[in-house]
C-alpha cells in the first residue's frame, strides 16, 4: 500500500488584504520548523501575485480557490488554468459547496474545471459533500459518489492525479463536525470508488473539510483514509493552522 503524506490546505475564502496576508504568511513561514506534512494556502485570485512572491522557495505551496471550466475566450471575470499556472499555482479548489450552492455549479461543470486544471499541470482539489437534509435522509453515500463519478468519467485516464476533499455541507462554518468515525466511513466509500476506477487509487489523498480545527484535527487525522484537511476559518489564524500542520506531521 502506498504511504501518503498528509496534506493540509488552508482555504482563505474571501478574506485577506495585502497587509494582513503579509503578516499571516510571515507568521506561518516562521513557525513551520518541525512540520513535515505537505501544506498549501488557497488565496483569493487578487492576491496570487503577492503570495507567490512571499512563498517562493518555501515549503508552503500556493493554491487558488477556483478556475474556469473554459480554456480561454469571452468569459468576463473568469480565470483560466493557464493564468493560474503563470503564478506557479500548485493546487486549485474545484466544486466547493459554496460554488455549488451560490453559483449553481453542476457536477459536470466541476468535472470540466478539474479537467482544465489537470491539463495545466495543476492538482485539482475536488470537493464533494452532502447537505443537512441529504445527510439526515441517509443520502450521503449516494450524493458523494454521484459527485465524484462525474469527475472520474471526465478524467478517468488521470484520476489518480487529483485530490478529493469530503466536506459535509452541514459542518461547514457551523461549528458542527463529523465524528472521526463518520468521516472515515465516507472517506472509505470514496476510496473504494477510486479503487474501482484506477489501480493507483492509493495515491489519491482524501481530505476532510468540515470545520476541522486545532482541537479536533489529531483525532480526524488518525483515521486511515483521512489524508489531511481542507481548512477554512482556522487557516486564517497562524497559531491554529500551525497547530494542525504539526498534528498532521506526527
Amino acid at each position: 500500500m502506498t504511504v501518503r503524506s498528509k496534506l493540509m490546505v488552508g482555504n482563505w475564502k474571501m478574506h485577506g488584504s495585502l497587509a494582513a496576508n503579509a503578516f499571516l504568511l510571515s507568521d506561518l513561514l516562521s513557525g513551520m520548523g518541525g512540520v513535515n506534512c505537505l501544506a498549501a494556502v488557497c488565496v483569493p485570485a487578487t492576491h496570487l501575485a503577492q503570495a507567490q512572491s512571499l512563498l517562493v522557495g518555501s515549503a508552503l505551496a500556493l493554491g487558488a480557490q477556483d478556475v474556469s471550466a473554459h480554456e480561454s475566450g469571452a468569459y468576463t471575470g473568469e480565470v483560466s488554468a493557464a493564468m493560474l499556472r503563470d503564478f506557479e499555482v500548485r493546487y486549485v479548489i474545484v466544486g466547493h459547496s459554496e460554488r455549488r450552492q451560490l453559483h449553481g455549479e453542476t457536477d459536470i461543470v466541476v468535472a470540466h474545471k478539474a479537467q482544465r486544471a489537470l491539463a495545466a499541470g495543476i492538482t485539482p482539489i475536488v470537493c464533494v459533500g452532502e447537505s443537512l437534509s441529504e445527510h439526515e435522509s441517509g443520502q450521503t453515500e449516494a450524493v458523494v459518489k454521484r459527485q465524484l463519478a462525474a469527475v472520474i468519467h471526465s478524467n478517468g485516464h488521470c484520476i489518480s492525479e487529483i485530490v478529493v476533499a469530503y466536506e459535509p455541507v452541514w459542518a461547514i462554518g457551523t461549528g458542527l463536525t463529523a465524528t472521526p468515525e463518520q468521516a472515515q466511513g465516507v472517506h472509505g466509500v470514496l476510496r473504494a470508488q477510486l479503487q474501482a476506477a484506477t489501480a493507483q487509487a492509493d495515491r489519491v489523498s482524501i481530505l476532510y473539510g468540515g470545520s476541522m480545527n486545532a482541537a479536533n484535527a489529531a483525532d480526524l487525522l488518525a483515521q486511515p483514509d483521512v489524508d489531511g484537511g481542507l481548512i477554512g476559518g482556522a487557516s486564517l489564524k497562524a497559531t491554529d493552522f500551525l497547530s494542525m500542520l504539526k498534528a498532521a506531521s506526527r
